[in-house]
């Protein structure tokens, strides 16, 4: 069976290799165009493109998924089946090339969590279960017939970095155990519409940096979650203002409670300069444990404090 992969980023470079590690052909990938990145703009291929390098595989990088080129290009590839894992959206007229069809991982139980990020918006909803579904695709995003899915845990501590690592690694496993399913002819497909029979389905859209923004306004455990839910990666923000007219721009990535009753505003900062910095909500406060202030590394809280002398009454942005 030749397969052709689609995929982006580290996430879908690990499911590349689980396919290639369980002996199936890969007769071609499909990745995004290299471009440039970071500080120097140098130029960077995705990670996908990468492994691909890695095994000599064909790599196809199309700015355009409806090209005559590359269509042609990738039919010539005679491929059975299409596995698509962290990719844009797919015109029909790729997904409908091969003859076992196109199928994708998603990483959340759908159809629960459709859209771009749903590992992020499942910890932020304060979930305590996620998971991953492949399923195939249809002229409706996330909303293909599902083939298999698998639960897994969320802590209540956990981060986002954390549980895409996570279900990362139990990705591998699935889209293996998916393409023998296919290979055999051992389907038992579902409808999402059925699974989604008298539930609340949320969804996952794109996250945007205004969203990031902390709003301290909120209770403890919506604030903690939120912050765990954008952490590591787009990180969630505040700014800090003093009454002298200073400001601290900060990304926070470890946050812990304290629940109590603050006689304070919300936002209000509270520290003693050395050990310990943490802002009021509406029923406690949230310790910043680790944090980012704009040009700097991460670091942890005793050593921000140790370079950043907070004079005078600060507080946070609402």
């Amino acid at each position: 069976m030749r397969i052709v992969y689609f995929g982006t980023p580290e996430f879908a470079a690990s499911q590349l290799e689980a396919i290639l590690e369980a002996g199936y052909e890969v007769a071609a990938v499909v990745t995004t165009p290299d471009k440039p990145a970071g500080r120097g703009k140098k130029i960077q291929c995705s990670e996908v493109k990468k492994t691909a390098s890695e095994h000599c595989l064909s790599v196809l990088q199309p700015e355009k998924l409806k090209d005559p080129e590359f269509l042609q290009a990738l039919e010539s590839f005679h491929a059975d089946l299409f596995v698509v894992v962290a990719f844009r959206m797919l015109p029909a007229v790729v997904w409908k090339m091969p003859r076992l069809g196109t199928f994708n991982l998603h990483a959340s139980l759908l159809p629960q969590y459709r859209g771009a990020a749903p590992i992020n918006h499942a910890i932020i909803n304060g979930e305590t279960e996620t998971g991953l579904t492949t399923f195939f695709l249809n002229e409706e995003i996330d909303k293909g017939k599902v083939i298999m899915r698998q639960s897994l845990a969320i802590r209540p501590d956990e981060t986002a970095g954390e549980l895409h690592d996570e279900l990362m690694l139990l990705g591998n496993k699935l889209v293996v155990e998916t393409i023998k399913k296919i290979e055999n002819n051992d389907l038992q497909t579902v409808s999402q519409e059925e699974l989604a029979a008298g539930t609340v389905l949320k969804d996952a859209p794109k996250i945007f940096k205004d969203f990031c923004n902390i709003r301290w306004n909120q209770d403890c455990q919506t604030i903690f979650n939120h912050i765990r839910g954008l952490s590591p990666y787009p990180a969630a923000h505040t700014c800090l203002k003093s009454d002298n007219s200073e400001t601290l721009d900060l990304k926070i990535f470890k946050t812990t409670i304290e629940p109590t009753q603050p006689s304070v505003q919300p936002g209000t900062v509270v520290t003693d300069g050395k050990s310990f910095l943490k802002v009021a909500a509406n029923d406690g406060f949230i310790h910043l444990i680790t944090l980012q202030q704009a040009g700097k590394k991460a670091m942890n809280i005793e050593e921000f404090l140790r370079g950043t002398r907070l004079f005078g009454d600060w507080k946070a942005e609402i």
